[in-house]
This record gives structure tokens, sequence and C-alpha cells, in this order.
């Protein structure tokens, strides 16, 4: 079969590898009918994260049909269109049971190894490094699901791939990511960045009743479809100071709640902060935590930080900040599982648009080179690029 594979920094290739079988009685294969490419994809594409290997393969937002099933495997028949959560699950651990999925204990098969980088081991993930697993990804032809009995869902009646595609991830990402804010109605909420995850933040503030939704973005065409999902102010970091201008729109009490979005691979731009993460970036070329220095001087006293951007390792921030003002940091992968439910009941009720950001579109993966490099570089206006290799 065709697959997207990883073999290094800025070296993405469309590959023939083996077909996935049956490896466990829970499992099902699926032909992938729909596939995007996220922003989290591109930390792997700069070799960003740790423990990937040449050949990879990589994607963790996938759908498709089931067309294999384990022996033991009861929830799904031949021929059901499944959405697949970019965490896998086994059910049974007690953080699975407490609806904790992004740490499930037992579906890293690389637990140990999760664990000396972070404490205590994280859930598998597909996709994303032998850090979570080393599991195969789903931007391919067809891919192996695991303990597919708990985390997918049967795609409702009546509902395409394209409506349904970003509950894998990005979806539920912005929704935990704005949940994590605790909004009752009337705050003040500032998000730093307007990707696919910014913009379903931007999305689920605003239906919970946030009353200005302000994002930092740049880059015209995000911009744009910000104002279209909510924002209600913007401010353009690049022309602008961001911390003044969140002052001046909240008559200086500051934002209730701020979302990083952006995560590890942030732009900084000008004066101390700005200095401090280009140094960072020349030390470690890895993280580079402008984005959540600027949150977290931006947030009201006693106000929330959630961060759905990734990180992968240490950073520095200002702890004097955090204490000082008493500030809550709220952040994880996002526990998909929790939310698929809920938001399916959005998107059919036409509270939420899932497909308006998808600008770029293939049916073949042999453009997924070209089109990896073309998200990266926010050419062409790209915003969402979504494979239909089926």
């Amino acid at each position: 079969m065709k697959a997207l594979c990883w073999h290094g920094k800025n070296d993405i290739r469309c590959d023939t590898v083996p077909d996935p079988i049956i490896e466990d009685p829970r499992d099902v294969v699926i032909k992938v009918t729909s596939c995007a490419i996220c922003g989290s994809d591109l930390h792997l594409m700069d070799g960003l994260m740790p423990t990937m290997k040449s050949g990879d393969v990589l994607g963790h937002e996938f759908m498709g049909e089931v067309v294999e099933v384990g022996g033991a495997h009861k929830k799904f028949k031949k021929g059901d269109r499944i959405v697949v959560p970019f965490n896998i699950n086994c059910g049974e651990c007690r953080q699975c049971k407490l609806g904790n999925f992004s740490v499930c204990e037992r579906s890293n098969r690389n637990a140990e190894m999760a664990a000396e980088q972070f404490g205590y081991t994280t859930a598998g993930l597909f996709g994303y490094s032998h850090l979570t697993g080393g599991y195969a990804g789903g931007q391919a032809e067809y891919v192996r699901v695991p303990m597919a009995d708990v985390a997918p869902m049967l795609v409702p009646e009546g509902m395409d791939d394209e409506s349904v595609l970003f509950l894998t991830d990005i979806l539920p990402t912005g929704w935990q990511g704005a949940e994590h804010c605790e909004i009752q109605g009337g705050e003040i909420i500032a998000i730093w960045g307007a990707g696919p995850v910014g913009l379903f933040a931007i999305q689920s503030a605003k239906i919970m009743g946030a009353e200005r939704i302000i994002v930092i973005e740049a880059v015209p065409e995000r911009i744009a479809m910000a104002r279209k999902a909510g924002a209600t102010d913007i401010i353009d970091f690049e022309h602008e100071d961001v911390f003044e201008r969140i002052k001046e729109i909240s008559k200086g009490a500051g934002a209730d709640g701020v979302i990083d979005c952006v995560g590890m691979e942030a732009s900084g731009h000008g004066g101390i902060s700005g200095a401090l993460a280009a140094v960072q970036e020349k030390l470690t070329a890895t993280q580079r935590p402008y984005v959540l220095g600027e949150a977290i001087k931006a947030v009201r006293p006693c106000g929330i930080v959630s961060v759905p951007g990734v990180y992968g390792g240490p950073v520095p921030i200002n702890m004097g900040s955090v204490v000082q003002k008493g500030l809550t940091i709220k952040s994880g992968q996002t526990h998909v599982k929790r939310y698929l439910k809920p938001l399916t009941k959005l998107i059919q009720e036409g509270k939420i648009d899932t497909t308006s950001m998808i600008t770029h579109r293939s049916t073949n993966l042999a453009d997924g080179p070209d089109l990896y490099n073309t998200f990266k570089d926010k050419k062409d206006g790209c915003v969402k690029v979504v494979f239909h290799p089926s």
C-alpha cells in the first residue's frame, strides 16, 4: 500500500509499505477514506520530536471503512464507516475509567520510554513517534486500529467524511482548550494562533458564551477565517504590541482565559520576550515557548492559561508570574473519546463548521510531500490539507 513516511528532518516521502494485518483479536483494519495533515505533524517534519525512525508512517487524523475484524471484536463489522481518535484507549485501566483517555495506562507499547521522559506513561498515539508506542499512522491506504472496541466511533447515517473527520483530533482539541478556560458566559478569551485548532477554539468559546474572543494572528487568510469563526477582535502580532492591546480591550483587567494553540514552534517578535525566544531557539533548536510566555503575561490575576499546543520537552517560563498572579495552567493531549458524542450533535445541529477551513484536497497520497511543504510554509493560503485516498 501507499503511505506517507518520515525519513528525517524535512524528508517526507510517499512509500510503498506492507499492508497492515490483524495482530490482536480486538483489532480492526480500515481502508482509509479520509485523512489530514495536522499542525503537530509539522513538529515531526521539523525533527522536533524524539524517537522517530526512518520509514515511520505518519498521520493521526483519519477515518475509513472497516475491511477486517479481529476474532474477539464485537463493536464494528466489515463495511462500517468509523472515526478513529488519535489516542488509543484500552478502556480498562484507571485513567480510562476516569475518562482521562489521553493518559491510558495500557495502550502505549513503549510505556517505559514514555515514563522515563514524563514520569508516567501516556496513551499510545497513531503516527507520532516511538515514545508514544510506535504505531503506524493513518496517512496511508490502510491502517490497523488496535483496541478498536473502545475509542473509535461509528459514523452516523447521513454524515459525510469531511463533516466528521476532525473529530479525530483538532475539533475536540479546540473544544477542550476552550473548556479548560471554564467559560460561564461574558468572559474575555484570548487565543494565540488561528490555525485549525485555533479556529475550533474560537467556535467553541463562542458556543460556551465568551463575550470577547481575541485572536492573535498575522496571516491574512487565517485572520479572515478567525473573524468568520467568531473572533470579535484581531491582534496582528507583527504590527501591534499584544500585551498592550489586550489590556486596552479588557480595560486594563487582562483576559479571563488565554489559549496557546501554537505550541513549541511559536514565532517571536521584538522586545525582551522575542529576544529570549530567539536565544532559546538557538540553544535548544526545539522548543520555542514565546506564545506561552506571552499568554502567561496577558492573562488576568487568578486567570486560566490553557495549553492545547504541543510541547515535547522542558521550556523556560516565568514561574514568578504564575505564582504571584495566582494562575491556573491546564494542558494535556485531548481526551478525544470524552467529546465524540456531544460534538457530533453540535455538528448535526449546524453549530460547528467543520469544512470551511479545508483549503487543499487531494485524492493521491503521492501529493503528500509537496502538500506538507505547502502547509508548513502557509503557501497558497493553506490552512488545512485533507486527502481522500480511496
